[in-house]
């Protein structure tokens, strides 16, 4: 496993250069939430932005798992997360690139002072670290656990209040396909 602080960070796998900025990342998970492109279109066009080399690759499938290893940072897809993290993750998207783009940008100004609009280069990983450790106090840090928040478990009537009319200020749209939406609405009922 590459360790972020004495290693070298990953610009090329098994000798093909890998498109590193930031940028082509977002790009991808936004590629990869788009109902509008087939399974075999966002391949391909993942392919195309990572690898500039792409007439390099000789193994798409192993091409494919380094694009995703190279997404989680190194981790492996069964690696541990905190619990809560993995629970928030695995049932309520609390951000998104396109939808919250603004609040990132200003998030990072704020705390780092990076402009990841004009700044030229940004390694993913560095990006993702500085992006996990955002303080509470930025709004978009605030945003996301507004989004995260279990209104269940507050107990004050009036905070209860509160918190759900800003959860609702701040919700993302949902973009879920109408067949996720028909299965989630089918596994509710049972």
């Amino acid at each position: 496993m590459i360790n972020i602080l004495i290693d070298d960070l990953p610009t090329s796998i098994d000798g093909i250069t890998i498109n590193s900025d930031f940028r082509i990342s977002i790009l991808f998970e936004l590629l990869m939430q788009d109902y509008n492109f087939s399974d075999i279109e966002k391949v391909n066009q993942a392919l195309i932005l990572f690898y500039p080399e792409i007439d390099k690759i000789s193994d798409y499938n192993k091409a494919i798992k380094d694009i995703l290893w190279f997404y989680r940072c190194g981790k492996e897809e069964n690696d541990k997360v905190d619990e809560n993290k993995q629970e928030i993750e695995k049932n309520k998207q609390i951000y998104s690139y396109e939808f919250d783009a603004e609040y990132i940008y200003s998030a990072f100004m704020e705390q780092y002072n990076i402009d990841l609009n004009s700044i030229e280069y940004l390694h993913w990983w560095k990006f993702k670290a500085l992006f996990n450790s955002l303080n509470e106090n930025t709004l978009f840090s605030k945003i996301m656990s507004y989004r995260a928040m279990d209104l269940s478990k507050i107990k004050d009537k009036a905070m209860k209040k509160q918190y759900k009319k800003l959860k609702e200020l701040y919700k993302l749209p949902d973009m879920r396909s109408e067949n996720e939406k028909e299965n989630d609405f089918a596994n509710a009922l049972w």
